[in-house]
C-alpha cells in the first residue's frame, strides 16, 4: 500500500480488490457486532474545509468501531491553505495523530498535505476526485452483481471529482464506462488521457442520455452544481434538465440496471423521486459502504491487517 489515500490512480487492481476483500469482513463483523478494535488507541484527525453529513459520520463512526478516536476540526478550526500554511498543519497535525482524513476544496492542499505529513493521508473529497465515495460505488455494485464481469456504467451529469474519479477507477478495474454531459462539462480532460492511455477499459462520451443508457447495468448520476458553484445552479439547472434521470430515461437501460446517486441529491433536479425511491436503487446501499469501504483502508494505511 502506499503512504496515502490520495487517488485510485495511484493503486494498482490488486491492492483495490486487496481493500475490497477487507471491506467484506469487516462489514460483515460489524453487522454481527463482532468487536474488532484494529486500531485501538489510534486517533484520527479530520480536517474539513467542505461539509459533510455521510463523510464526517462514516469516518467517525467507523473509526470508533476500529477502537480508534476522530477528531473534527471545521473550516473554523482549520483555514487550510488561509490562515495557516498547508504544510505547516500536516506537519503539526502528524504530531498529535496516527492519521488525517482531509475534505478539501484545492486538489493541491491534499498532494501538500500528503507530502509533508508523517502520517497517511486520505482525501474525503477534493475539487478533482473524490475517490472513497467511487470505491464504496464500485464495492457497492460487486455486493448486488456478485462480479463486476461485463459492467456497463453510465454516468450522466456534471464531469465533476466523482465523474474524475470514475474514470480513475476505469484505469484500474476493466469496464465499460459512458459519460453522458452536455458539452463543455465533461470530466477532467487530461484525467480522460491518462486512462484511455492505460487500455484497461473502455471509455466513451455520448452527449445523448438516452444512447448512453441503452444496455447499463448501472446508471449513476450526481448533483449538477457542487459545492461552491452556487451561483452557476440556475444556469446548470437549465443546461442539464434533459440529463435528469427519471422513469422514463431508465426505460433505455436494462430492466434490471441499478441506479446510483452519491449524495446529496436535489430531488427533482437530477434524480426523481420515482427513481431515487424505486425498486431499481442502491443509493442508500452504497451510502452504508462508504464506512465499511474507508474502515478498510484506514486499516490497510496503518498497516494492521
Amino acid at each position: 500500500m502506499n503512504k496515502d489515500f490520495i487517488s485510485i490512480a495511484d493503486y494498482s487492481k490488486d491492492e483495490l480488490e486487496a481493500i475490497f476483500e477487507l471491506t467484506k469482513e469487516l462489514k460483515e463483523k460489524t453487522r454481527r457486532r463482532e468487536e474488532h478494535h484494529l486500531c485501538k488507541g489510534l486517533t484520527m484527525a479530520m480536517i474539513f474545509a467542505k461539509p459533510s453529513a455521510r463523510t464526517r459520520i462514516s469516518f467517525e463512526t467507523g473509526m470508533y468501531q476500529l477502537g480508534g478516536y476522530a477528531l473534527y476540526l471545521s473550516p473554523n478550526d482549520i483555514g487550510i491553505g488561509k490562515r495557516e500554511a498547508v504544510k505547516d498543519i500536516a506537519r503539526v497535525v502528524s504530531r498529535y495523530n496516527d492519521i488525517i482524513m482531509a475534505r478539501l476544496f484545492e486538489h493541491a492542499h491534499i498532494l501538500e498535505l500528503a507530502e509533508y505529513a508523517s502520517v497517511p493521508v486520505i482525501n474525503g473529497l477534493t475539487d478533482y476526485n473524490h475517490p472513497c465515495q467511487i470505491m464504496a460505488d464500485i464495492y457497492t455494485v460487486l455486493e448486488h452483481r456478485g462480479h463486476l464481469n461485463d459492467l456497463k456504467v453510465t454516468y450522466i451529469g456534471d464531469g465533476n471529482n466523482v465523474a474524475n474519479s470514475w474514470v480513475n477507477l476505469a484505469s484500474k478495474l476493466p469496464f465499460h464506462l459512458v459519460l453522458c454531459s452536455p458539452s463543455g462539462y465533461e470530466p477532467d480532460a487530461e484525467t480522460l488521457t491518462r486512462a484511455h492511455a492505460a487500455g484497461v477499459s473502455q471509455i466513451e462520451i455520448i452527449h445523448d442520455p438516452v444512447q448512453a443508457v441503452k444496455d447499463a447495468d448501472v446508471v449513476y448520476t450526481d448533483v449538477w452544481a457542487s459545492m461552491g458553484q452556487e451561483a452557476e445552479a440556475e444556469q446548470r439547472r437549465k443546461i442539464f434538465m434533459p440529463y435528469q434521470i427519471n422513469s422514463q430515461l431508465m426505460s433505455h437501460a436494462r430492466k434490471d440496471a441499478l441506479v446510483m446517486h452519491c449524495l446529496p441529491a436535489h430531488r427533482g433536479e437530477e434524480i426523481t423521486d420515482e427513481v431515487i425511491d424505486g425498486p431499481q436503487s442502491i443509493v442508500f446501499d452504497e451510502a452504508e459502504n462508504r464506512m465499511h469501504v474507508q474502515k478498510a483502508i484506514i486499516v490497510k494505511l496503518l498497516n494492521k491487517a
